[in-house]
């Protein structure tokens, strides 16, 4: 019960601090904005600041979309426009931070990946897939993320 109040005493907190938006002059908003953003706002448009600040006090206060609603609607904008724009916003999260190097070891033979922002190289060439890149090394089909050792075997989890 005393964490409901808690909770509700927040949310009031951030309905009163969008209600004050409108009070303030440019140059408040300006302020809240580097309080909020962390940086200088981008221009003096009244209307631009109070949208984006009320924006972000909402996000704040009940979260902001989820990662795979902002891939859908990355996928979506793209389909829209009819190209491919955002392509790299919309990536594997399993895959390695850029500039890792994943070795590997196939018969007798070291292999080394490198991971690009993306996709993959592989001695120089570029792949879009780890699976493509272990499809070459074997000459078999592979689940790339298993044959470079970045996903468990489910018998292993289990």
């Amino acid at each position: 019960m005393m964490m409901q109040k808690q909770d509700n005493a927040k949310v009031l907190a951030r309905l009163a601090r969008l209600a004050a938006l409108k009070a303030m002059t440019v140059r408040e908003l300006k302020t809240e904005w580097q309080g909020l953003m962390g940086s200088a706002a981008p221009n003096n448009s009244r209307s631009f600041l109070e949208q984006r600040l009320a924006y972000r006090i909402q996000e704040l206060t009940w979260g902001g979309p989820s990662k795979p609603v902002i891939r859908l609607l990355d996928a979506l904008a793209d389909e829209v426009e009819g190209k491919k724009v955002r392509k790299s916003v919309i990536s594997d999260p399993r895959n390695p931070v850029i500039g890792t190097r994943l070795v590997r070891e196939w018969d007798g033979a070291e292999h080394i990946i490198t991971v690009l922002k993306d996709g993959f190289d592989w001695q120089g060439r570029r792949y879009k897939s780890l699976s493509a890149v272990a499809r070459d090394i074997t000459g078999t089909q592979w689940n790339g993320y298993r044959f470079f050792g970045l996903r468990e075997n489910r018998k292993d989890a289990a």
